[in-house]
C-alpha cells in the first residue's frame, strides 16, 4: 500500500489543454475523485469500480471578501496518508479504524485570493471541505460565508428518498421547522419537494447503471449517501436545495442551501461567520454497489474531533416515559412513581418526566421524586422547552436553557437532586445562533455531568464524538406520531424501515419508544391500534440505535405482555460494538446484525404488504442459538411471538418468514 500512496502522490497534479487537475483514489482504489478548474470553475467528480457516481459538480464558495465560485485555478497540491483509530461508547461501532488519503488542493482566485479544498478519501467515503487563510497582509481576520455553491450532480435515470425540508414558523405553535416530515422512497430527481424548499439531510440516491466508456462491463447499482458533519457553534447547518439545471455543464445538480430566513423566528443571519484562518464543515458522500456501507458508514465521526472531555462517565440504557401513551395528563407525581416503580422492575436505568413538571409536580416535590427513583435504582431525566423567543411552544419549563446564567442556575440544581439528563425540545432552525445554542447547552450539561437528548431539532452532525455527553436527537418523525394520527400507525413499519438507510446511518436517533401497547390509549382498549406485531416492536430496539433507548411500556404491559417479551426487553442492550448489515430495501424491509460485548443480536422488520420469506447465511455470527418471531395462525392472523432454539443448516443458513408489520430477532 506505501508503493501504491506515494506513485499516487507523484501524480496527483496533472495539466491539460484546458484544464489542471488533480486524482485521489481511497486506499483499496475502488473509489476515485478527480478534481477539476476547467473554465475557471472548481470541479469534482467521482468514480466507483469505473462507474461515474457524480458527475462533475461545483465546488466554491462566496465570501464576503471574496469570490471562490469563477477564476479559479489550481496551484498546488500535497497528499498524505491518514491512518487512526479511536473508540465510541455510544454509536453503531465501538472501536473505528479509519484510513484514507488525503489531499489538500490549493485554488486561488482573479484577485490571487486563495484558499484550499480537503478532500479525505476513505473506501466508500468521500469528504470535503474548505480552509481558508488570511489573505495577503493578514486580513481578513474573519469572514462572513455567503453561500456555497457546493453541489452534487446525479447521473440521469437516479430514484431519490429524501425527507423535504419545511417552511419555517409553520405547525404547531409556529415550532417547524422540526425535522418530523415524510420519506417519499423512489423517486424521480425531477420531482419537486413538497415545500419547495429543498431536503432535509442525509440523503439517500439509487443510480442506475451508467458506465464509463473506458469500463463497459462495470454497470451496476449503485446507492449514494449525502450529508454533513462536524457542524458546531462555528457555522451554521445546511440541507440540500431543490433540484435544478447546473450552470457547469448543464446536468441536473442539487447544491449546499444556507438556513431560509425565517428560521428562529426570523432572528439571525441565513450565512455563517467564521474566524480565520478557519474551516467549513464537511460535505460527506458515501457510495456503495450495495447498501451495506450505506448502512455501515462511520464517516460523520470519523472526520471531527471532541471539543472537550467528559466531566464522568456516562452511562447508556433505557427509560421509561409516561407521556408518549398517557399524554400531559400523566404528568403528576403518581403517575410517575408508577412509571418508576415499571423502571425499576424491569432493571431500566432511567425514567423521563415529560414537560409542564416544574407546574404540576413543583420543584420542591421534584426533589423528593427523584430521590424516590433513585430508591429504585432508577435516574430521572426531565423534560424542557429550548425557548427563548423561536416559536410559540407553551409547554414548561421555558427560559431556563437560553441563557447562559439560567442553565447555570437550573443545571447546578438537577445536579444537586440527582438527576442525570435532560431532554430539550423545539429548536428554531439551523442557522448558526441556534447551533451555538445545541453547544451552549451541551457544554453547560457536562460541567454538572448531565447527558443531552434533543428533539424538535435538526440532525445531529458527529455530535456523539464533539460532544462526548451528546446522546441523541429525534429528527425524525417519532413515535408519538404513532400516537397522534392512525396514518402514522399504519406508516410506522415503513418508516422504521427507512431510517437504518438513511436517518440513523449517519447519527443516533431518539425515535422515542418500542411502542407496546395495542391501542394508542392508557386504558389499551381505545383509540387507534398499533399496526405492528410485537416482535417488531421488539426488534425495533435493536434496528433503532441510541444509547440511551426508550422503552415505551406502559404499567399494564407487566401483566398483558407475555413473559418471553418481558424477559427480551430486560436484557436489551443499547450500546453496541459492531453492526453489520445483512439485507434490506429502504422502507420495504431491513436485517442488521449487532455485537453487544461477545453477543451478537441479528434484527429484521417487514414493512411489506406481505410476509417475507429469506435464507440468511449467519455463518460469520458466533454464538446464536435462539430465534424469537411471530408466528402466523392457520387464517393468517398473528398469534404471538415464538421463541424457540435456532437451526441452521450445515452451512451456517437459515429460512426465516416476516410476517408483514412484523419482525424477528436472532441471538
Amino acid at each position: 500500500m506505501k508503493k501504491t500512496f506515494l506513485l499516487l502522490a507523484a501524480a496527483l497534479l496533472s495539466l491539460t489543454a484546458t484544464a489542471r487537475e488533480a486524482t485521489i483514489a481511497s486506499p483499496d482504489g475502488r473509489l476515485t475523485v478527480i478534481v477539476k478548474d476547467d473554465g475557471g470553475h472548481a470541479t469534482y467528480a467521482i468514480s466507483y469500480d469505473g462507474q461515474q457516481a457524480l458527475l462533475p459538480s461545483a465546488l466554491g464558495f462566496k465570501a464576503d471578501f471574496g469570490d471562490f465560485t469563477q477564476g479559479l485555478k489550481i496551484i498546488d497540491t500535497k497528499a498524505e496518508r491518514i491512518d487512526r483509530s479511536y473508540e465510541m461508547r455510544q454509536v453503531k461501532q465501538s472501536h473505528m479504524h479509519f484510513v484514507a488519503t488525503q489531499l489538500d488542493i490549493m485554488v486561488e482566485n482573479a484577485k490571487q485570493q486563495k484558499m484550499t479544498i480537503q478532500f479525505m478519501v476513505a473506501d466508500n467515503n468521500v469528504g470535503f471541505r474548505y480552509l481558508i487563510p488570511r489573505q495577503k497582509k493578514n486580513n481578513p481576520k474573519c469572514a462572513v460565508i455567503e453561500r456555497e455553491v457546493s453541489a452534487f450532480a446525479l447521473p440521469e435515470g437516479t430514484t431519490s428518498f429524501l425527507s423535504p425540508q419545511v417552511t419555517p414558523l409553520k405547525g404547531w405553535e409556529r415550532t417547524k421547522p422540526s425535522y418530523e416530515e415524510e420519506y417519499v422512497p423512489d423517486a424521480p430527481l425531477t420531482a419537486p419537494s413538497k415545500y419547495g424548499q429543498g431536503y432535509t439531510f442525509p440523503c439517500l440516491f439509487r443510480l442506475s447503471p451508467q458506465p464509463l466508456p473506458a469500463r463497459e462491463g462495470s454497470n451496476q447499482n449503485l446507492w449514494i449517501l449525502i450529508s454533513e458533519t462536524g457542524v458546531s457553534s462555528q457555522y451554521c447547518a445546511s440541507h440540500l436545495s431543490e433540484f435544478k439545471v447546473s450552470p457547469i455543464g448543464g446536468e441536473g445538480t442539487y447544491s449546499i442551501a444556507f438556513p431560509q430566513a425565517g428560521e428562529n423566528n426570523g432572528m439571525g443571519s441565513t450565512t455563517a461567520a467564521i474566524s480565520l484562518p478557519g474551516a467549513t464543515p464537511w460535505r460527506t458522500i458515501t457510495v456503495g454497489s450495495s447498501l451495506k456501507p450505506i448502512v455501515e458508514t462511520t464517516i460523520a465521526y470519523d472526520l471531527v474531533e471532541p471539543l472537550y472531555k467528559p466531566s464522568e462517565k456516562y452511562q447508556a440504557g433505557r427509560y421509561t416515559w409516561s407521556w408518549i401513551i398517557w399524554q400531559d395528563e400523566s404528568i403528576n407525581w403518581d403517575d410517575q412513581v408508577q412509571f418508576i416503580d415499571l423502571a425499576g422492575k424491569m432493571g431500566f436505568e432511567y425514567c423521563l418526566v415529560d414537560g409542564c413538571w416544574d407546574e404540576n409536580i413543583g420543584r420542591q416535590r421534584m426533589a423528593e421524586l427523584s430521590h424516590y427513583a433513585q430508591t429504585r435504582g432508577v435516574s430521572l431525566m426531565l423534560w424542557y422547552n429550548s425557548n427563548g423567543a423561536w416559536n410559540d411552544a407553551p409547554q414548561t419549563p421555558r427560559n431556563c436553557m437560553d441563557t447562559a446564567p439560567a442553565r447555570d442556575r437550573e443545571m447546578a440544581w438537577l445536579q444537586s437532586i440527582g438527576v442525570k439528563g435532560i431532554k430539550v425540545d423545539f429548536f428554531g432552525g439551523d442557522k448558526q445562533e441556534t447551533m451555538k445554542l445545541y453547544e451552549d447547552i451541551l457544554f453547560d450539561a457536562n460541567r454538572y455531568g448531565l447527558q443531552v437528548i434533543f428533539h424538535g431539532c435538526t440532525l445531529p452532525r458527529g455530535w456523539e464524538k464533539i460532544y462526548p455527553n451528546y446522546i441523541s436527537s429525534e429528527a425524525v418523525l417519532a413515535s408519538e406520531n404513532v400516537y397522534f394520527t392512525e396514518h402514522h400507525a399504519r406508516q410506522e413499519a415503513f418508516e422504521l424501515c427507512m431510517h437504518p438507510f438513511c436517518r440513523n446511518a449517519v447519527a443516533s436517533m431518539d425515535w422515542g419508544g418500542v411502542l407496546m401497547n395495542k391501542y394508542m390509549s392508557r386504558d389499551n382498549k381505545s383509540r387507534h391500534q398499533r399496526q405492528t406485531t410485537d416482535m417488531f416492536e421488539l426488534a425495533s430496539g435493536i434496528t433503532n440505535q441510541t444509547a440511551i433507548q426508550c422503552i415505551a411500556m406502559t404499567p399494564n404491559n407487566l401483566d398483558q405482555v407475555p413473559q418471553v417479551e418481558l424477559d427480551f426487553l430486560k436484557r436489551l442492550p443499547t450500546t453496541w460494538d459492531e453492526t453489520r448489515f445483512i439485507d434490506g430495501y429502504p422502507g420495504r424491509y431491513v436485517v442488521l446484525a449487532r455485537r453487544h460485548g461477545d453477543q451478537w443480536y441479528v434484527a429484521a422488520l417487514n414493512a411489506l404488504k406481505e410476509p417475507l420469506t429469506l435464507t440468511l447465511d449467519l455463518s460469520t455470527f458466533q454464538g446464536l442459538t435462539t430465534l424469537m418471531n411471530d408466528y402466523a395462525n392457520r387464517d393468517g392472523s398473528i398469534g404471538g411471538v415464538e421463541q424457540k432454539p435456532l437451526k441452521l443448516d450445515k452451512k451456517g443458513r437459515v429460512k426465516v418468514t416476516i410476517q408483514s408489520n412484523g419482525g424477528f430477532v436472532i441471538y
